[in-house]
């Protein structure tokens, strides 16, 4: 990927572009024939973006916040493993380090009953 490649990024998930749309153009209090004029893009499309019917690119969604007013930030961070391999040696490990801690022998367990008053349950 060139230097110039970068609004090829594809997102999902947590970065929903009709959602950071929507909101952007209800907090700038703008219509959407008004955002979408502003943003150089069609109402219909803006409309298809919102609706998450299409999804517009980095740079497009880039170009209609800030005709909105906003900016989005975007951060990396590392995703969890997705091996199942390792997440079943994960989960037994931790299953192991959990049988090997020290257990106290308590009594019967107490608890109230509910519905029952004080002087009933003694």
């Amino acid at each position: 990927m060139g230097w110039l490649d970068w609004n090829q990024i594809w997102y999902h998930g947590v970065m929903n572009a009709a959602v950071l749309l929507q909101e952007a153009r209800r907090r700038s209090c703008l219509s959407r024939r008004k955002l979408a004029q502003r943003g150089g893009t069609s109402a219909s499309t803006l409309s298809a973006y919102e609706s998450g019917a299409s999804v517009p690119s980095v740079s497009t969604l880039e170009r209609l916040l800030r005709a909105a007013g906003f900016e989005a930030e975007v951060t990396l961070r590392p995703t969890p493993p997705t091996d199942e391999r390792e997440l079943t040696e994960k989960i037994e490990a931790l299953f192991s380090f959990v049988d090997s801690l020290p257990r106290r022998q308590r009594g019967p367990l107490e608890y109230p009953i509910f519905g029952a008053s004080v002087a009933s349950r003694r």
